[in-house]
C-alpha cells in the first residue's frame, strides 16, 4: 500500500468516529492551540498558535536541548508524534514540552465529556492533562 493510500485509510478510520481526536485543541493551561492531524500513517499534534502574551513568553523553541533548534518558532512546531490508534486510545507516541525542552512517552484518549486526555510518562511516573476544544 502506498504512503498516500495508507494515510487516507488512517484518516478515514479516525475521522468522524466518536473517539475522533483530529482538529483543534486548547491546551490545559489555555496558552496554546494545537491541531491534531495525520502525519503519514500516524497522528501528530502541531502548535497552531501561542495564545499566551507578554514580553517574557518565548516565541521560539528556546529550551530545546539542541542549540541549532532553539530559534525555530513555536507556531508550527510538532509537539506530539507517532501515535497509533489502539481501540479507544492512541499509543506509542511522544510528547515534547517546549517549556522544558524534554520529550516523554505519551498516550492520548478521548474523555466521555469530549475533552482529550494527554498523558506523558517518565519511567513509571505519569501525568495527565485535559485539553478541550476551543469555543
Amino acid at each position: 500500500m502506498t504512503m498516500l493510500a495508507s494515510s487516507l485509510f488512517m484518516l478515514a478510520s479516525v475521522a468522524g468516529t466518536p473517539g475522533d481526536i483530529s482538529g483543534l485543541w486548547l491546551t490545559d493551561d489555555g496558552k496554546g492551540l494545537v491541531r491534531m492531524e495525520p502525519c503519514g500513517t500516524h497522528i501528530c499534534g502541531r502548535i497552531v498558535k501561542v495564545l499566551d502574551t507578554g514580553p517574557a513568553v518565548p516565541r521560539t523553541d528556546s529550551q530545546n536541548p539542541d542549540p541549532r533548534l532553539r530559534k525555530r518558532p513555536l507556531a508550527g512546531l510538532v509537539t506530539l508524534w507517532d501515535f497509533s490508534r489502539s481501540g479507544s486510545m492512541w499509543k506509542g507516541g511522544r510528547a515534547y514540552d517546549p517549556k522544558s525542552g524534554k520529550s516523554y512517552r505519551s498516550t492520548l484518549a478521548k474523555n466521555p465529556d469530549g475533552s482529550l486526555k494527554v498523558t506523558g510518562c517518565v519511567l513509571f511516573i505519569c501525568q495527565s492533562r485535559r485539553w478541550t476544544r476551543p469555543s
